[in-house]
């Protein structure tokens, strides 16, 4: 084997854990279980990078050594290049194309919710489009988190995030004016479904978009409520997606709100329980569920 080959190989396992390291984030959202990748990728460099350089410079290297070395990396890079193709997150391309619309009272709320269903709809074809009410300055930095919404909604693949500035905590006292928003949004956007609160939640503001959703969407024929960490016991889904493949995609977006960490219902951990829950309601691995208020049959069969 050639001097020049080995270098090449050293150089390849390089880039291939550079590239894994660096675009972790890219990885968690096209592939399943991609952290395997990425500790196939270091792993493979930590061991064979100074083994491919020790038989291209070192006189001493033996003939059993260099083939040795020779097929351990090839074998590496064959098994990441693998685990990237057999790992892929993929969806059936929709039929018919919709619009979906989906709107939160904070920063987070969406990515915590139904942060799997949008990507998966988005990854099928759908156009999603996020709308935010508040810039969740009472929870958190005001100024960091409508970037991070905005971050999170770019992860998933919304094609808009809207982060609007009504007051946190205080959502209902602009029931009016929240409610004006978003028939504006509905008239601009037009979508076919919507998301949003449900009622059956603790958290006053939740509430409030809730309802201005409702009063908002008062004629439109598809509205599902999604789950908030902060739902009550009386929350009911009876609508579910299925997200498998699709949960680490979904804390992935919940980790970009940075601001939020330390809350202990932003951890990877809660968000692979409650898709475990909901998954074994629905008989699937893992889901998310939804209450629906209306929901047409055409618009079901695409979730």
């Amino acid at each position: 084997m050639s001097l020049s080959l080995l270098g090449v190989h050293a150089l390849c396992h390089t880039l291939a854990a550079v590239a894994a390291l660096g675009l972790g984030s890219v990885l968690a959202r096209r592939l399943r279980r991609h952290r395997l990748l990425i500790v196939v990728a270091v792993v493979s460099a930590i061991v064979l990078v100074p083994a491919n350089l020790y038989c291209a410079v070192s006189p001493a290297a033996h003939d059993w050594l260099v083939i040795g070395v020779t097929l351990a990396s090839m074998l590496s890079l064959a098994t990441v290049t693998v685990l990237a193709l057999t790992h892929r997150v993929a969806t059936p391309g929709a039929l018919l194309p919709r619009r979906v619309l989906a709107i939160g009272a904070h920063p987070d709320d969406l990515e915590l919710a139904c942060g799997g269903t949008l990507a998966r709809l988005v990854d099928s074809g759908h156009e999603v489009h996020q709308l935010v009410m508040s810039a969740g300055s009472v929870g958190g930095d005001g100024d960091r988190r409508p970037d991070e919404a905005v971050r999170a909604g770019g992860f998933l693949g919304s094609t808009r995030t809207e982060v609007h500035d009504f007051t946190d905590t205080r959502l209902e006292e602009s029931d009016v004016e929240m409610m004006q928003v978003i028939e504006a949004k509905i008239r601009r956007f037009n979508p076919d479904v919507i998301f949003t609160h449900s009622a059956n939640d603790q958290h006053q503001d939740h509430r409030a978009v809730h309802i201005a959703t409702l009063r908002a969407a008062r004629r439109h024929p598809a509205i599902l409520c999604y789950e908030s960490p902060s739902a009550t016991r009386a929350f009911d889904p009876s609508v579910f997606v299925d997200i498998e493949g699709y949960v680490d995609v979904k804390a992935g977006a919940v980790a970009t709100h940075g601001n939020q960490r330390d809350k202990p219902y932003m951890s990877a951990e809660r968000v692979h329980g409650k898709a475990v829950h909901r998954g074994d309601q629905a008989k699937v691995r893992h889901a998310e569920g939804f209450e629906p208020v209306r929901l047409m049959g055409f618009v079901a069969g695409d979730l």
